[in-house]
């Protein structure tokens, strides 16, 4: 059994009116991990979960980019309260730790940092060994950290409880928009996403809410007759006949209650600021650096962390030393505006024209010709000198469905715009927004169902190593590999028809990609209301894809083993399958995988261009040979740890027998 204290109790912290602060860490559980097991210098770790309350000041001057905060409920001393459930794995003995925290930004409420560092199952609680995992970052005497930073999450996982702002004891009403691309026909949907708890409509009867329908994007969008359709409670719609799979429906109507969203972002920073601090109820006293991690949706949680200002503390202090962006591409995201929907993203072919991808792009400055606006994601931080050290790691599916060469091309797709010292942009080639699973398999749930099994590509050993350079990169000044990614320059950057595909049979190539547009939200806007729903669309930005090899493999970036010695063509992007609708449009963010031709005779029998297995490789044996001298110059330039060699090495003969059995 763990060793566990199950009595709730608190660390009570100082709370000073005018400045933002951890109040109290209420913790309701505290239990050993793994029976007291030691892991390496660090000893034996804790277990510690519960509520972490915060006061903000909304008079405070670095409050004023909170929107709607100083509508908020106000307690006896004039600041607004809110609370949040943390997650701690520490060094029971703190000073026998490494004086660094790692905090995973949750993916809508879930936790995988130790699935990506630990090589662990996955768990909401992570107890058992193979919950653990190999204790990698824990030897190394990692605090690892998580805290629920959205109120609208499924029941069960992590959350933050927000305050609802209101005029003066009133409630706000504004636009909120539904959109939904269902993949079987259904009588109703809900107007969330992926689950999420969604803003209720204030008045569920009321004329003025409207619902279209249009298959494209740009499409124009056809007005369903008020008496078709209506609210089946406040967050939930029908329609007569039942709604199409495929077909884009929006449905805009006035809800009440907008939480005040931006407290995600302020609670992140006045935790980590906190847990570095040398309050003596810290109970990660010692901390000297904090390092950032987020996927997908909490990457780009943490680019708009930074673009709005919030990595310097109230004292003026840098809170992450250190940050990884992973496959956040060029968004940001719904984290700060007025009836803000976090879980949206912006996708090929879902969550239509939400404020995802929005100049500037660019770490460094650039400048949008169309409208003048300059900017870079970073201004506020470069101008208070409290930037950290960035990693933006991109897989093949950001620049198919998430607006990625923006990150390094100027607006119109026409020169390269290289990073600012501190950041580095590394593109795993060929590799999947998430990884599929191995024998390969399709997906069969949610937007995800494509025509091609799901990409196999794990891009985590090479996070584990790069994230071991960041650390290195902080700490003792050593810097990092340098950027790999696709330049115009070099021609391995371009427009999709551009790309060198070769022939695969039943595939038509290029396959789309997300068009990202400048769009209008209306004048309120900077003030983080919004009047124009759905948004105006203006021109759009220039999008480029990383060109292929004979194999239809990308050319550049860090290409692992599996694509310098391939036995199919791995892609970032899927097809919609037929039956989900839409079969010529993407399936999500999900990944593909192309398998090549066993034989000579076989390949020539399907028009595939693509050489064969037995034209590539004249045994098992040479085949395994050349993998193991590409692993083995990946590990020598940084992207591969030498504990990970011999795993890749198993897996690689696990996969030539998969693909070459009869």
């Amino acid at each position: 059994m763990q060793t566990a204290i199950k009595a709730a109790f608190s660390i009570f912290l100082l709370a000073t009116v005018g400045h933002a602060r951890v109040v109290q860490l209420h913790i309701d559980r505290r239990e050993t991990v793994l029976n007291g097991k030691r892991f390496g210098l660090a000893g034996a770790y804790e277990k510690l979960s519960g509520k972490v309350e915060f006061v903000l000041d909304p008079a405070a001057p670095r409050k004023a980019g909170i929107v709607d905060l100083s509508l908020a409920p106000r307690n006896a001393s004039g600041g607004v309260e809110f609370t949040a459930d943390f997650y701690l794995l520490k060094p029971v003995d703190i000073a026998l730790g490494n004086g660094r925290i790692l905090y995973e930004v949750g993916n809508r409420g879930t936790k995988a940092m130790l699935r990506t560092f630990q090589k662990a199952r996955p768990s909401a609680d992570p107890t058992s060994a193979d919950e653990i995992g190999d204790g990698a970052l824990m030897a190394q005497g990692y605090a690892l950290l998580w805290m629920g930073w959205q109120w609208d999450v499924p029941e069960g996982l992590m959350r933050m409880d927000m305050p609802i702002a209101t005029d003066h004891g009133a409630p706000i009403m504004g636009l909120v928009r539904g959109n939904f691309v269902l993949n079987t026909r259904s009588a109703t949907a809900s107007l969330a996403d992926r689950g999420h708890k969604a803003y209720p409509a204030a008045d569920p009867a009321s004329a003025r809410d409207s619902m279209t329908v249009r298959d494209l994007p740009l499409d124009k969008p056809q007005l369903i007759p008020r008496g078709q359709w209506r609210f089946v409670n406040e967050t939930t719609v029908a329609l007569e006949g039942g709604f199409q799979p495929g077909r884009i429906y929006d449905v805009v109507y006035r809800a009440r209650d907008p939480r005040v969203v931006g407290c995600g972002l302020a609670g992140t920073r006045d935790l980590i600021a906190f847990l570095k601090s040398g309050s003596p109820a810290n109970p990660l006293r010692g901390t000297r650096f904090a390092y950032g991690w987020g996927v997908s949706q909490s990457g780009r949680f943490l680019r708009h962390f930074l673009y709005e200002g919030f990595n310097e503390d109230e004292g003026g202090n840098r809170v992450f030393d250190g940050i990884i962006d992973e496959v956040g591409g060029a968004g940001r995201g719904s984290f700060n505006h007025r009836f803000g929907q976090a879980s949206r993203d912006a996708e090929q072919h879902l969550n239509i024209f939400y404020p995802v991808d929005m100049f500037p792009f660019t770490d460094g400055p650039e400048t949008d010709p169309e409208t003048g606006e300059s900017g870079s994601l970073l201004a506020r931080a470069e101008a208070r000198h409290v930037a950290p050290k960035i990693f933006h790691i991109l897989s093949n599916s950001e620049y198919f469905n998430r607006a990625g060469s923006l990150i390094h091309t100027d607006p119109t797709g026409t020169r390269d715009i290289e990073p600012p010292p501190g950041t580095r942009i590394y593109f795993i080639a060929s590799g999947p927004h998430y990884p599929g699973p191995f024998p390969p398999a399709h997906a069969r749930s949610d937007d995800l169902v494509g025509l091609a099994p799901l990409n196999p590509l794990n891009r985590s050993p090479v996070v584990r190593a790069l994230f071991q350079a960041l650390d290195r990169w902080v700490v003792d000044g050593v810097l990092p590999p340098p950027s790999r990614y696709p330049h115009i320059a070099d021609g391995s950057l371009t427009a999709p028809r551009a790309g060198g595909w070769p022939v695969i049979p039943g595939i038509p190539l290029p396959p789309p990609m997300l068009i990202t547009y400048r769009l209008d939200f209306g004048p309120d806007w900077g003030r983080g209301i919004v009047a124009y729903e759905p948004p105006r669309v203006g021109k759009p930005f220039t999008g480029l894809i990383p060109a292929v090899d004979s194999d239809g493999n990308s050319r550049a970036g860090i290409r692992l083993p599996d694509v310098q010695v391939p036995l199919a063509t791995y892609a970032g992007w899927n097809y919609r399958a037929q039956s989900i609708g839409a079969p010529d449009q993407l399936a999500g963010e999900a990944g593909s995988f192309y398998p090549f031709a066993r034989s000579r005779s076989e390949r020539q029998a399907t028009g595939d261009s693509r050489a064969s297995i037995e034209e590539r490789y004249s045994s098992r044996e040479q085949y395994l040979g050349k993998f193991a001298i590409t692993a083995r110059q990946l590990m020598a330039d940084g992207f591969l740890l030498a504990q990970d060699l011999p795993e890749a090495i198993d897996q690689a003969l696990v996969r030539y027998d998969w693909f070459t059995r009869p």
